[in-house]
């Protein structure tokens, strides 16, 4: 399958909102039993590590696997890397690295298409990562979906997570902000976050963690500032690992809190017994911290950073 994503991305707009509206608008099975490869102007546009985070949730759109075509941006990434050629081996490397690319003339099982400009930052209201509209939307209504176990598993959904159809996600109450997860907390999700952050406090009665992706990042964010943007902010700078993304190291979210995270996956229990989850970008989750409740992160009074 190819998916191709056309346009250019609206500022405030990230890796991670271009994942969740496909999933949102094609559904968690549209990508079963493909492998997805992402191309268009809005991918080319992305950093590798926006790729990445992109690539990840394929699984989440229920694909095997996700991949973007190798080009110059690829190869900038990796040159010069711990375990990457050097030298001849180097040269000998990229000439069949670009050849990792769909012919021109390819033929697809499958294609969908995306206007990336229209896409906006996207929360999701449910249990699932299909359960998403943009931050300006509205929780969505469960008669709405013809499919009747659709209906039953949103119906669910926004008991569990006590919100009532066509209410704004706009303005709902945060106890919690978490940045962290394999998915999105490399350096540049945690610079995007600390551009949001800068000269900001985290709101009263919110708690707001940060877990580096990584030994290397946390090191590199140190070294970079970042961490002290984080700290002055009120969030709390942590050790890389899985955390609240999952119920570890003792992180957890309690019973009827909400929850604005930047993890992969929102289902039940998926940070505590009885916790409130809603996938974010970094930026928004910021942005989320600082007012103590969902919001827009375009709104924030200066902009962004």
């Amino acid at each position: 399958m190819r998916v191709t994503f056309a346009g250019a991305l609206q500022p405030g707009v990230y890796a991670k909102d271009l994942i969740l509206h496909l999933i949102g608008r094609f559904g968690m099975t549209a990508g079963v039993g493909y492998t997805v490869e992402y191309a268009g102007p809005a991918i080319r546009a992305l950093p590798i590590e926006a790729r990445m985070t992109v690539c990840n949730m394929s699984i989440e759109f229920g694909a095997r696997s996700g991949m973007c075509a190798v080009d110059d941006a690829t190869l900038d990434y990796v040159a010069g890397r711990p375990y990457a050629p050097q030298g001849a081996l180097w040269d000998r490397a990229v000439a069949a690295w670009r050849d990792m690319r769909s012919d021109d003339d390819a033929v697809f099982d499958a294609e969908l298409a995306v206007d990336a400009s229209r896409v906006g930052p996207q929360v999701t209201w449910g249990t699932s990562p299909h359960d998403v509209v943009g931050i300006d939307g509205q929780v969505s209504d469960p008669t709405a979906f013809g499919d009747g176990e659709r209906r039953a598993a949103a119906e669910r959904a926004l008991a569990y997570l006590d919100l009532k159809p066509g209410n704004p996600l706009e303005g709902v109450p945060v106890d919690f902000a978490f940045i962290g997860s394999c998915t999105k907390s490399r350096l540049s999700d945690l610079d995007a976050a600390a551009a949001v952050l800068r000269g900001r406090k985290v709101a009263p009665g919110v708690r707001a963690l940060v877990v580096p992706g990584s030994i290397p990042v946390k090191r590199t964010a140190e070294a970079a500032g970042l961490a002290k943007i984080f700290q002055e902010a009120g969030f709390e700078w942590r050790e890389p690992g899985c955390s609240m993304c999952v119920v570890s190291n003792g992180d957890s979210v309690p019973a009827g809190k909400r929850c604005v995270s930047t993890s992969n996956r929102n289902y039940e229990k998926r940070q505590g017994r009885g916790a409130r989850t809603h996938l974010a970008s970094p930026a928004m989750v910021a942005a989320a911290a600082v007012a103590g409740h969902l919001t827009d992160v375009r709104k924030l009074a200066g902009g962004i950073g």
